[in-house]
């Protein structure tokens, strides 16, 4: 079995150490770093022929552009009752999106890795293209906004693989980052938290249902998606048994684990 050398602990605090700025950390949370995005670069990466130090810096800016995108994604509306704070707060979210973004292009400068850039620069257009699809209900199913949602969360992952020529874990990462996605939005829902995703759902031609009715629409998809992870698995090769313990042990522990906790909710 071939172990995976990149430790995404380590990934992590050498991610949190680059996008780390006094002033942003004073009036903003910290941004999201998602574990199961770092989990599928390093394999991919790990499965590649590159040198270790490549791998790190191709996993660090690629999550840099990730979190840049996330960051743009929490830009709140402007409204006339919007007091100074809140104004304050969702121009500072602007600017650290940008500034997260400014990173990735300073890092891979600092390499000269042209193509890479041009890589990443592509996925970021597809990926702002699609959003804007979702955004504006342009989708003629629920199946196709689903599709469009699954391209958004996994586009940047699957650029990276196939500019490795290794693609064989695009279809595993963009079923568990959708099914992911899906159940996140549940829960923030649920906790009367922001979940921009499931409420522009319930607005959609595609979903005239109550929140508890549109809830479980989005549980069912997120069940499909499960399914197909699960499948997927089973078939991957020996030298992917950390993904798949990682999938497997996550898969137990957390999603069936809010499952039950909902309906015992």
């Amino acid at each position: 079995m071939k172990q995976n050398d990149l430790n995404i602990y380590e990934l992590k605090a050498s991610i949190e150490q680059e996008i780390r700025h006094p002033y942003l950390a004073k009036f903003l949370p910290n941004p999201v770093i998602s574990e199961d995005k770092l989990m599928f670069l390093s394999t991919v990466l790990n499965d590649s022929d590159l040198p270790i130090e490549k791998q790190k810096n191709y996993i660090v800016t690629t999550m840099l552009v990730q979190i840049a995108l996330d960051t743009h994604e929490l830009v709140t509306l402007n409204t006339d009752k919007e007091d100074n704070l809140s104004k304050k707060n969702r121009q500072l979210t602007v600017l650290a999106g940008d500034y997260y973004s400014g990173l990735y292009y300073f890092l891979l400068s600092k390499l000269e890795d042209l193509p890479m850039i041009r890589t990443l620069a592509s996925a970021i257009k597809e990926i702002n293209e699609l959003k804007m699809r979702i955004y504006t209900q342009e989708f003629a199913s629920m199946n196709q906004v689903m599709d469009g949602l699954k391209q958004v969360e996994s586009l940047l992952i699957q650029r990276v693989a196939e500019f490795v020529n290794k693609p064989s874990m695009n279809d595993v990462a963009a079923d568990w980052l959708l099914a992911m996605r899906l159940q996140t939005e549940n829960n923030r829902y649920r906790d009367r938290e922001n979940a921009p995703l499931l409420e522009l759902l319930l607005k959609s031609r595609f979903v005239h249902q109550s929140g508890g009715q549109a809830m479980r629409t989005i549980e069912k998809f997120v069940h499909q998606h499960l399914l197909l992870v699960e499948e997927s698995i089973t078939q991957l090769p020996q030298r992917f048994e950390a993904l798949k313990q990682y999938l497997q042990k996550h898969i137990y522990n957390s999603v069936y684990f809010n499952q039950h906790a909902v309906e015992e909710g």
